[in-house]
C-alpha cells in the first residue's frame, strides 16, 4: 500500500509470531514428548476459564509453544480435537496496540471472534480472528497486559 507521496506503507502492525498453539488431548501425556522434542521443560501451566482450556508453555530460544488441553468436552479445543485431532490450532501474533489492530482488521473485512480483547494466558490481552476470514487459519492477536489484575485494555 502506498501513501499520498507514493511511499510504501506497511499494512500490518504485527511485531512477531508470539506463539504457536497446539491442541492436545492431555497435557500430562504431551508435556514429556514435547520436552524431549524441544529439549526444554514447560515453564508454566495456566488455566484460562474464559476459553475453557489449560495451557502449558515452552520457550525455545525467542519462540514460545503453547499446548492446549480442553477443560470440558464442549469447549473449543475439544471440538477442534474431535474434528481434526491433535496438532496446530492457531498462530498468535504480538501487536503493539490490540484495539487498533482489531479495528484495522475489522475494517479490512476480517471476522473477529470478540468485540473486546479478553484476558488470555501468559499475561496477554487476546483476540481471535475466525478462520473462515483468515484463509482457514485461526489467528490470535496478543498484547502484553501491563497489570495482570486489570480487567480492561487501556
Amino acid at each position: 500500500m502506498d501513501d499520498a507521496a507514493g511511499n510504501q506503507v506497511p499494512l500490518a502492525e504485527f511485531l512477531r509470531v508470539e506463539h504457536l498453539g497446539i491442541a492436545v488431548h492431555s497435557l500430562d501425556a504431551a508435556e514429556p514428548m514435547y520436552t524431549r522434542l524441544l529439549g526444554v521443560p514447560p515453564y508454566k501451566r495456566e488455566t484460562v476459564e474464559s476459553e475453557g482450556v489449560v495451557t502449558s508453555f515452552f520457550r525455545v530460544g525467542p519462540n514460545k509453544i503453547e499446548l492446549l488441553e480442553s477443560l470440558n468436552s464442549e469447549g473449543p479445543i475439544a471440538k477442534f480435537l474431535t474434528q481434526r485431532g491433535e496438532g496446530l490450532h492457531h498462530v498468535a501474533y504480538a501487536v503493539e496496540d490490540i484495539r487498533a489492530s482489531m479495528a484495522r482488521l475489522r475494517d479490512q473485512g476480517f471476522q473477529l471472534l470478540s468485540e473486546e480483547p479478553k484476558a488470555g494466558a501468559d499475561h496477554q490481552w487476546v483476540c481471535f480472528l475466525h478462520p473462515r476470514s483468515a484463509g482457514g487459519l485461526l489467528v490470535e492477536l496478543c498484547q502484553p497486559r501491563q497489570d495482570s489484575g486489570s480487567s480492561s485494555v487501556a
